[in-house]
């Protein structure tokens, strides 16, 4: 008898800053130091505008939206997003033209969909400086949140998560950031002070020797890599290698990659998978023009499916999903369509199918 499989609730960015931190309970200070917007409340006014009224002070389960059903009915084993937004009060912004911030009374956001962990390894993460990340990390703590890619110090930031499964055996969550998705390079976690792990000139290697000597018998392994710029299809050649490199050399089985704004790409690699760019799943974006033809309020859910014994790759599900006032919702079977169809924009094998209920599926 086949044991059923693991599955992973994954989601790529979340960011829970900004104008989202604005329409929740407990809203932090608004201020901004951006170049065209001084006030997080403007992004609310600016989505408003485009998709209409927004309610406030609304509680964390309001964002995940439909989505939230979805999640409970498919029974998943554990949930792992990347979490693009620093949670803190600290009030002294890095020089970089953009930071997203949360109020750590907030938090409900993540607990609302019961989030076992959070990558922490990406470009917004220290926007409000190591006090931000701090802070952060001690948010997460309280609420039972695990996290990797950041830490108090580096042998911290390049630890990784430690998350049990029902019926024996771990998930070991590692977390990368590479400098292209557009990290500061002083962030790059020193051995006494917070930061993050940052990926070297060569990855391969050196995330290769990270990952040595980590895994246990029954332990599966899951690398996020917040890598790339955040338009685009193409997948470098450079990421398929240190994806290859990972799965194939490293032995794990799936490679968790964003900074898209949009979905991307997906390849088979032996029994493993890599996922190159999950996309946008939570974020304030509505309202701001400019990049129309990646149809940026479009963004999926994933649903994989581990064999329990070794880890290798059963099968995937991804939802469509719309970003409307702020909240999930189902996307359109039109959508659907063109979110299938812009998965397979780079062939790097199978193109998943699409489901009359508007699942698009892999299946192993």
């Amino acid at each position: 008898m086949t044991a059923e499989p693991i599955r992973l609730f994954l989601a790529g960015d979340v960011m829970t800053g900004r104008g989202i931190d604005q329409i929740l309970r407990h809203p932090g200070d608004p201020r901004l130091y951006e170049r065209y917007m001084t006030s997080a409340a403007d992004y609310v006014t600016l989505a408003e505008r485009h998709s209409g009224p927004i309610p406030r002070g609304v509680t964390g389960d309001y964002l995940w939206g439909e989505l939230l059903d979805e999640i409970e009915r498919r029974n998943c084993d554990l949930r792992i997003v990347n979490l693009e937004t620093a949670i803190t009060t600290a009030a002294q912004p890095e020089p970089k033209g953009i930071n997203y911030r949360m109020n750590p009374a907030n938090i409900g956001v993540l607990t609302a969909a019961r989030i076992d962990a959070c990558g922490l390894a990406n470009n917004h993460v220290m926007d409000w400086g190591e006090a931000g990340l701090v802070e952060t990390l001690a948010t997460l703590e309280r609420a039972g949140i695990a996290c990797a890619g950041a830490g108090r110090d580096a042998r911290a930031a390049t630890a990784p998560a430690v998350l049990p499964l029902a019926g024996g055996g771990r998930l070991l969550l590692l977390a990368f950031a590479s400098s292209d998705s557009g990290v500061p390079l002083h962030w790059d976690a020193p051995p006494d002070r917070p930061g993050l792990a940052l990926l070297p000139a060569d990855p391969v290697a050196a995330t290769i020797r990270a990952v040595a000597g980590l895994r246990r018998p029954g332990d599966i392994l899951l690398v996020s890599l917040h890598w790339g710029g955040n338009w685009g299809y193409a997948v470098p050649d450079s990421q398929r290698r240190l994806a290859r490199a990972l799965i194939g050399e490293a032995g794990a089985q799936v490679v968790f990659g964003h900074s898209s704004h949009h979905p991307k790409g997906i390849e088979r690699i032996g029994d493993g998978i890599a996922l190159y760019g999950c996309g946008d799943l939570i974020n304030d974006y509505e309202g701001i023009g400019g990049e129309e033809a990646y149809r940026p309020q479009l963004g999926l859910a994933y649903f994989l499916d581990l064999d329990r014994r070794d880890g290798r790759f059963r099968g995937l599900e991804m939802l469509a999903l719309e970003r409307h006032r702020f909240r999930l919702r189902r996307a359109s079977p039109e959508d659907a369509v063109w979110l299938q169809q812009s998965l397979a924009r780079v062939p790097l094998g199978p193109a998943p199918r699409l489901d009359p209920d508007g699942t698009l599926r892999l299946e192993a």
